[in-house]
This record gives structure tokens, C-alpha cells and sequence, in this order.
């Protein structure tokens, strides 16, 4: 599988949250290999198909990433924000974000102004302008960025932006790569805007309408000082979600996917996720409800710029996805 090859590819592509285009061309272009139907749907999803014999399961991981929008410019070239998902605001302070023309900035702030609970809306962006003139030929209301950070590797490890979810989406995209036979109809969904509301996810289920789903997206581990107790860690294998805040996964499929990473030997653990959801909280409530599982990549510091985790648990992540469009269900 060539999971550090596409990380690497789509962690350099910027795409925040409705602003997911070069990403899901990029994702376009890799599922034409292997789907016989690859669309984009009115909300910004993309949609590869491999039609089978089976139950329609729908697989889907979200492109997108956090970011900001632009509010507005001062005189003095200065630019405002909102954000793109959810932002650890008190660590905002001198990070660079690139907006989709490839111009930079620096998140600054007054920090006298700031308090003891900082808001983007105290905060502003430095792109070297003179004033408001030329601060809006670099970016002006309603254009996105996304944070930057570099993509490393060491021994089984990957740091970068943007693995929220870029990890998911390879695990996918190798899953799509492997799959030999037609058992199932499946539907590999790779959605919009879900860091803003899960709402590619509430579109494409409700279209799509599968008679089962998994969402494959990361999750934070319990294996660094001062985390929640939890069984995830890197370097555990795929993480099977019980829960998180946003969905109580459907028993059934919760343990198809324990029985068959047993029975195939892939590492794995059990995730229940205390703080944050996936696109399995949206897609399990559509139309009479669809039942819904899901597989996650262990990952430390989730919405920073150095998110941080295991190739071989994304890589088994993929085997499981695999294994579970090739089931009878």
C-alpha cells in the first residue's frame, strides 16, 4: 500500500473546511483507478462507486481541514478572522497560516487585550501589507487558509497538518486500491466540511441512503501524559469506535469489525472518543437511521499544526477497511 506517498501528497494540499477543491481533485483523479463512477455532488463531496452484489455500505472520510476565514482588513493592512472548525485558540499566537494563492501570514494578536480566554476575534493576521489596499490583493472577506506545517517522518512516525483527516482519507484510498472482489455495492464518500458541522456527511447518507456506514476519520490516544485513560496508542492498530459525543455506534457493526480484525489477525483496539464526533453522528440520524460503525487512526495533537501518528496504524486501519468491504454483512 502506498500510504506515506499519498500523505505526503495531500497533507501539502491546502483545504479548509469549503474549500476542499484541490483535495478532492487530487482524491478524483486516484479513485478513477479503481471505481467505475467518481462525481461530486452539490455539496462539495466526492462520490467513487464500485457497484456490487451485496449491502450498499457507504465508507466515508472527510477532506477537509481546519483553517480560518477572513472578516475583514484595517488601515494599516492588517486582516481580521473567524474560524474553520474548532481552534485551540490560546495556541493561535505566531502561527503561519497559507491562504489558496500560496501568501502567508501570522496569526498576532495585542495580548494585553487578549485575557485569560483568548478569542479570534482579538486577534488579527500580519501579511507584511502597508495598508488596506494592498492587505485585500492578498486575501480579502471570505477567502480561506490553512494552517502550515511540515511534513516528517521517522521510523513509524508521521508528523504534519492536516493528518485530521488526510490520515482517513489514505487508509481509504489504499482500502479502495485492494478490494478484489464485488461481495458488496460500495460507495467510498469522502466529504465536505465536516470540522464545521459534519455536514458533507448529512448530504451524502441522505442521498446515498446505505443500508450500512463506517466513518474513518482519527481520534485522540491515551498515551501521553495527562490524557484521558484510554486504550488507544499509537502504534496499537486500527482503533474500532464504540462511541464518541456525537454517535453510539450500532452493535452489530461495532462487532463485525472486532470479529473480523480478529479473525484476520489486524491490530486493533476500542475507541471511545469523550470529547469531539466524526461524520458517523450525521450519517447514523439520516432519514429512518442507517447503521453505523467506525474506524479510526490513533493521533496525538488533533488540531494542531504537528499532528502526530503511525504509518503501520493507518496502514492497518486500510486492512480493515479492505476486510469489511469484502465481508458478506
Amino acid at each position: 500500500m502506498e500510504i506515506l506517498k499519498l500523505l505526503e501528497d495531500m497533507t501539502r494540499i491546502d483545504a479548509p473546511s469549503g474549500c476542499e477543491s484541490g483535495i478532492r481533485d487530487y482524491i478524483a483523479r486516484y479513485a478513477e483507478k479503481y471505481c467505475g463512477e467518481v462525481y461530486a455532488d452539490g455539496m462539495g463531496n466526492l462520490i467513487a462507486r464500485r457497484r456490487g452484489n451485496g449491502k450498499k455500505i457507504m465508507f466515508a472520510a472527510h477532506m477537509d481541514e481546519i483553517g480560518v476565514i477572513i472578516t475583514g482588513a484595517d488601515e494599516k493592512g492588517f486582516l481580521y478572522f473567524a474560524p474553520l472548525g474548532g481552534l485551540n485558540v490560546k495556541n493561535l499566537i505566531n502561527l503561519r497560516v497559507r491562504f489558496l494563492n500560496g501568501a502567508e501570514g501570522v496569526i498576532a494578536a495585542d495580548e494585553e487585550k487578549l485575557g485569560d480566554k483568548p478569542k479570534t476575534d482579538k486577534m488579527f493576521i500580519d501579511v507584511g501589507a502597508k495598508n488596506r489596499e494592498e492587505a485585500e490583493k492578498i486575501a480579502k472577506i471570505g477567502d480561506c487558509a490553512a494552517f502550515v506545517g511540515d511534513f516528517y517522518t521517522r521510523g513509524d512516525t508521521v508528523i504534519s497538518k492536516a493528518l485530521d483527516n488526510r490520515a482517513g482519507c489514505a487508509a481509504l484510498m489504499a482500502a479502495m486500491s485492494e478490494i478484489k472482489n464485488d461481495t458488496n455495492d460500495l460507495i467510498f464518500v469522502f466529504t465536505a466540511q465536516e470540522e464545521v458541522g459534519l455536514r458533507g456527511a448529512k448530504t451524502a447518507a441522505f442521498a446515498l441512503e446505505p443500508d450500512i456506514a463506517i466513518s474513518v476519520d482519527t481520534t485522540d490516544t491515551g498515551d501521553v501524559p495527562g490524557m484521558a485513560k484510554s486504550d488507544v496508542k499509537l502504534g496499537g492498530g486500527a482503533a474500532i469506535k464504540v462511541m464518541d459525543r456525537s454517535v453510539i455506534c450500532d452493535a452489530s457493526v461495532r462487532d463485525r469489525l472486532i470479529q473480523t480484525a480478529q479473525k484476520n489477525n489486524v491490530p486493533h483496539t476500542l475507541e471511545i472518543m469523550t470529547d469531539g464526533g466524526t461524520d458517523a453522528g450525521a450519517i447514523h440520524l439520516t432519514r429512518a437511521g442507517i447503521k453505523t460503525g467506525g474506524i479510526s487512526v490513533p493521533t496525538r495533537y488533533i488540531h494542531s499544526v504537528s499532528e502526530t501518528a503511525s504509518i503501520s496504524d493507518i496502514e492497518n486501519c486500510a486492512r480493515l477497511i479492505k476486510l469489511a468491504a469484502e465481508t458478506e454483512w
